[in-house]
């Protein structure tokens, strides 16, 4: 499955500090557990990816509704 492909995968996420110092993303559903660490600054990194996706994916739905 690619990035751009739709899923009836239903599930959770969850993101949080560790008691370590690092930031935890939590995925659970349909029988997986998927608990992954990062340090701070690849946190921010993370971040950054989804903003500048969300971005995109505006002005594609904007490119959309005008076509």
């Amino acid at each position: 499955m690619g990035i751009d492909k739709e899923s009836d995968i239903e599930a959770n996420l969850q993101i949080g500090p560790t008691s370590l110092g690092m930031v935890r993303i939590y995925v659970e559903g349909q029988g997986l557990e998927l608990p992954m660490d990062f340090d701070p600054d690849e946190a921010e990194e993370i971040a950054e990816e989804i903003r500048a996706a969300a971005q995109k994916a505006r002005a594609a739905a904007s490119k959309g509704r005008k076509g």
